[in-house]
């Protein structure tokens, strides 16, 4: 898997175990960091009666205002991750502080060890550029492609620039915000990670960053073991094994034509696609108007229960992309089971590897052949389920977390002289054990 994340201001160091000292949080003065007594004979201590200083980050969740796609999972598995590796105490969380700063009254998600703080909200990317740094505690860790410009100790994931590579798929208001954001966000920042190694060339060919500086934090699989599968009657009827399963999507990029358009053939072989999520009339509309229809079913949005019996029930999953930072759905996909045709654009072949068929994403041709194969040839499915549940497993959002914890650790140690004495984590001087 990648290297973890990288901060240009000091050069990598491997970690050590370290022993953790149940601890008790004493208070301290607003703006001073918290400080943490340890009360274990077998503790870490300088000195008779000190304390060791708690490193602060807050994490940025302006995320949980916003429509669950992958960018937002992302934010959400990464959350959670961290707060069971500060449950387990990791040794890269020792002396770490975590709070989640939420804008007006977003869903809070139920967290054992990260603090959960509301603030006033602000309309849109406002909140970001002008409340989060006003209350955010220490360093910053912003998970959704945004942050603020105004500070320095923050780490940002940019999970694409796909605004800048089809623009017509974006609003003028999105795309115009995020050309004026991002590099500056990437400029200030003492951490920069993206989700795929296409990603961080993309990011450094737009000038945004050096090459160096990026570090990569892929998504990971392990949420849809959370997904109990739930058969839903009217979705068992419309997908079974000769049913071709789409994420549906307005997005030019996303490039749903090129399969809706072979439901015509597809018929002809006794095949027909599914479409899941929202219908937007404007696009798909005349795919309702032709012949082809009866081979298109429309499913709407599917909750991620019912989504799992889909992808049982189904052939395959295509996915067509002409561009993604990741590609999520192909890696649910492969972890639940279920074989995946792919376009080989941008991300795709580097998430999916050798568990999936690939097809350019303006070949059609290609694409029928592949659905063909798939359904022809029992032995290569079974292979493509074999090779996608271990591929999937290859990805993990704690992984990630792990990278995200040393990269907090770094920033803090270069950022502090002070605390490379004491230590939290890395080349530990042990001192004053009894």
């Amino acid at each position: 898997m990648s290297a973890p994340l990288h901060v240009s201001t000091e050069a990598n160091v491997a970690a050590e175990p370290l022993e953790h000292a149940p601890l008790i949080r004493d208070a301290a003065p607003d703006g001073a960091w918290p400080l943490q007594k340890h009360h274990d004979d077998q503790a870490w201590n300088v000195g008779e009666g000190s304390y060791v200083p708690c490193r602060t980050w807050t994490i940025n969740g302006r995320f949980l205002t916003q429509r669950t796609t992958g960018v937002q999972r992302y934010g959400q598995e990464i959350v959670h991750a961290l707060d069971d590796l500060l449950s387990d105490r990791h040794p890269a969380a020792v002396g770490l502080s975590l709070e989640l700063l939420v804008p007006g009254d977003g869903p809070v998600p139920s967290l054992k060890s990260i603090a959960v703080r509301r603030t006033k909200s602000l309309p849109g990317h406002l909140w970001e550029q002008l409340m989060l740094p006003a209350v955010a505690r220490g360093g910053i860790l912003s998970l959704c492609n945004t942050s603020t410009i105004l500070r320095r100790k923050q780490i940002v994931c940019v999970h694409d620039l796909n605004f800048l590579a089809f623009p017509d798929s974006y609003s003028f208001a999105f795309r115009s915000l995020y050309r004026l954001v991002i590099p500056q966000v990437l400029r200030v920042s003492s951490g920069i990670a993206t989700v795929s190694h296409y990603s961080a060339d993309e990011l450094a060919r737009a000038g945004f960053a050096t090459r160096s500086k990026i570090r990569i934090a892929p998504n990971g699989h392990e949420h849809v073991k959370r997904w109990r599968e739930t058969h839903s009657a009217a979705n068992d009827d419309r997908v079974d094994r000769n049913t071709i399963v789409v994420i549906g999507s307005s997005a030019l990029h996303k490039n749903v034509d090129v399969i809706l358009g072979l439901a015509g053939e597809l018929a002809q072989h006794g095949l027909r696609v599914a479409v899941i999520g929202g219908r937007d009339a404007r696009v798909f509309r005349r795919y309702d108007e032709s012949l082809d229809s009866k081979a298109i079913t429309w499913l709407g949005y599917v909750p991620d229960e019912q989504l799992a019996a889909l992808y049982q029930n189904c052939l395959c999953l295509a996915f067509p992309s002409r561009a993604e930072g990741f590609g999520l759905p192909p890696l649910e996909a492969m972890a639940l089971g279920c074989p995946v045709v792919s376009s080989s654009a941008t991300s795709l072949p580097e998430v999916c590897g050798n568990a999936a068929l690939y097809a350019a994403p303006d070949n059609a041709e290609a694409w029928l052949r592949a659905f063909l194969l798939i359904r022809s040839d029992h032995s290569l499915r079974a292979h493509l389920i074999e090779n996608g549940l271990r591929r999937a497993a290859q990805f993990s959002w704690r992984a990630t977390a792990e990278s995200y914890l040393q990269a907090m650790l770094r920033i803090d140690r270069a950022q502090n002289p002070r605390r490379r004495a004491i230590d939290l984590g890395i080349g530990v001087t042990r001192l004053g054990r009894r």
